[in-house]
């Protein structure tokens, strides 16, 4: 019978052999196995080497990315053309992290030794035409890590510890001027302690008033939260291992309870040691989750990428099974559908820093690697496979 031969041919070839003495009846066989994700980065080409680690997704068409010799690029028409600015006398800048209100008005900070002049803050209103010095600075050790907004007028700007505490800035203005918290207001650290200027997002906000900062360097990495614009401070410790290369890379919430931690090594980027970190209690207390982002390694940033956005009454209300969590990191990138108890393989391209809007997200890493995704599966499809006996 031609439909039984095709069937048992699915079957190694011994099993096909021994079917005889089954010939009295029979077999259905159902195997449930999951698809292999479909969903990929789409690596987008740019005409440039510059080595990025700073993008921010305003809208699934409009997207900002930061990079090395002081180089802003922009899309405003979902990635099919992106334009390049260099920011004048920041030639020498490396923009670590940005953010955008929209096509126009952008924050960009560098990164780098304030001795050395590279503790910058950049702004522009026309596009990216022209760029403002809105914030510089010379004090011995500042070392900017990243920035962050809760609307567009308040914002706040970590930075490595100086005199034992983190250097913070805060704006009230949308950029336009920056200053320093009073010394005694800030988190003091432990020794050796530090954040990591990666990905921009060692520092979250998170809410109305709410921030974030996961630091390593020290023995473990810990987490600091304020619920005051930054004005006072917790810490929390947590289970992940840190050191001087090592600790919290990345935060990102998506509830006020809800939240992850990414990181990991940035000498060991593939070393297979769990480094996800998960709080249900608003970062008071983390779990270090058992299983390992796909592929192992270092995380550097993690980010949210909703399916579809359910309107009811003009507000818009995202249901519990309809994002996913994406990390990456120099190894490759993942995505979990469990809120971080488990992973799958989304990519193997070195992806430093992800930025979502919608369904649709943006990805930076070295040498202009770009890339762009807007479907991720976030549902466990099966197939049936039938074997009947002869």
């Amino acid at each position: 019978m031609g439909t039984q031969k095709y069937y048992a041919t699915l079957l190694p070839e011994i099993m096909h052999q021994s079917a005889g003495i089954f010939r009295q009846f029979i077999m259905l066989l159902v195997l449930f196995l999951p698809w292999p994700v479909t969903a990929q980065w789409k690596v987008l080409d740019v005409k440039t080497k510059i080595n990025m680690r700073a993008v921010h997704a305003v809208s699934p068409s409009i997207c900002w990315i930061g990079g090395s010799n002081g180089t802003i690029l922009k899309t405003t028409d979902a990635g099919h053309t992106w334009l390049t600015y260099k920011v004048s006398g920041a030639d020498s800048m490396d923009f670590r992290d940005i953010h955008a209100f929209d096509k126009q008005n952008a924050i960009a900070m560098s990164a780098g030794e304030s001795e050395k002049g590279k503790a910058k803050i950049f702004r522009t209103e026309d596009g990216g035409e022209s760029w403002s010095l809105v914030y510089q600075t010379t004090q011995n050790g500042v070392f900017l890590d990243g920035i962050d907004f809760w609307d567009k007028n308040r914002g706040i700007c970590l930075g490595d510890p100086v005199e034992g505490k983190l250097f913070i800035l805060v704006t009230e203005d949308g950029g336009e001027s920056w200053t320093a918290l009073p010394l005694e207001k800030r988190p003091a650290t432990l020794p050796g302690e530090a954040c990591f200027a990666a990905s921009g997002t060692s520092i979250l906000t998170a809410g109305k008033s709410s921030v974030y900062i996961g630091t390593g360097g020290g023995k473990m990495a810990r987490v600091f939260r304020s619920e005051d614009y930054g004005q006072t401070w917790q810490v929390s410790e947590t289970p992940l291992p840190a050191g001087p290369t090592s600790g919290i890379f990345g935060l990102r919430f998506w509830s006020k309870k809800n939240g992850m931690a990414v990181g990991g090594d940035y000498k060991r980027t593939t070393d297979s040691t769990r480094n996800v970190l998960i709080t249900n209690d608003g970062g008071i207390t983390w779990e270090l989750q058992n299983s390992m982002t796909k592929p192992a390694g270092l995380k550097e940033c993690v980010d949210i990428y909703h399916k579809t956005n359910a309107t009811w009454n003009g507000d818009t209300q995202i249901r519990s099974d309809n994002y996913a969590l994406v990390a990456s990191g120099p190894s490759g990138s993942s995505f979990s559908l469990d809120r971080g108890k488990t992973w799958r393989l989304l990519g193997k391209e070195g992806f430093h820093a992800l930025s979502f809007a919608g369904n649709v997200g943006y990805a930076v890493g070295a040498n202009g690697l770009i890339g762009k995704i807007d479907l991720i599966s976030t549902k466990n499809k099966k197939r049936k496979l039938v074997v009947v006996e002869e």
